[in-house]
Formats: structure tokens, C-alpha cells, sequence
């Protein structure tokens, strides 16, 4: 199992409360699970992107790229810079970034993975573990 949580459910930002609420009770779930279906086989994991440019956040955006005249593509990175300063990429990722970590732990590759909760933040959060 896969939950697709955020980097916002361990580090809320103050202007989405209520979207870091349900992102960390995503995290409470997939943990529990894991535990729960220990030595099944089954394996229970979060991925926790961090800002990425999706058609959301482009649409988030809309008024600020229209009043800046930059690209999309480039509004989404003055917002990550301004609004997610701890971004070490500092830049949105790409959704094709976060599939790559999805594809990932949907593989048997990551057979002894579970229980975790695995960031794709750019360094967004500043810790170096959960």
C-alpha cells in the first residue's frame, strides 16, 4: 500500500493548517497499518512530496503569473523560494520526480520497506530524518 501524504504533514505551514491536519493523519494511518499487517507480506509506506508543479499549483498561481508575466513553470519556483525558503532545490519538483519514488516502493525492489514515510521535498523539511 502507497499513501501519498506530504511534506506538510510533518512540517505544517502556517498558511495550510488544515491541509498539514489531514496530510498528518495520512502518516498516523500508513504507519498503523504497517504495523498491523506485520509479517503478512504486505508492506505500507508514505511518500511525502514536497511542492511540485501540478496543475493545483499552477492553478494556485494563476493571479501571480498573470500579474508577473513569467511562466508558470517559473512563478512556481519564485513561490517555492519565497514561500518554502528551506527548499534546497529551490524550485518546484516535477510530478515525473515524485512518480520516480512512486515507482520505486511500488516495486519489489522495496520489498524490505515498510512503515516509512519517505520524502520527495527537495529538502523542504529541515531535518535529516522524520
Amino acid at each position: 500500500m502507497i499513501f501519498l501524504s506530504s511534506e506538510s504533514g510533518v512540517a505544517t505551514p502556517a498558511d495550510m493548517i488544515n491541509y498539514g491536519v489531514t496530510k498528518s493523519a495520512n502518516l498516523a494511518v500508513s504507519h498503523g497499518l504497517a504495523k498491523r499487517l506485520a509479517g503478512t507480506g504486505v508492506t505500507v509506506n508514505a511518500v511525502l512530496p514536497g511542492p511540485t508543479f501540478t496543475d493545483g499549483l499552477e492553478q494556485m498561481l494563476k493571479d501571480a503569473t498573470a500579474k508577473s508575466g513569467r511562466s508558470a513553470r517559473d512563478e512556481a519556483d519564485v513561490f517555492v523560494r519565497n514561500a518554502r525558503p528551506t527548499s534546497i532545490i529551490q524550485r518546484a519538483a516535477n510530478v515525473d520526480e515524485v512518480a520516480n519514488l512512486v515507482a520505486y516502493i511500488a516495486s519489489p525492489l522495496s520489498s524490505a520497506t515498510t512503515g516509512a514515510a519517505l520524502r520527495v521535498d527537495g529538502g523542504v523539511v529541515d531535518s535529516m530524518a522524520i
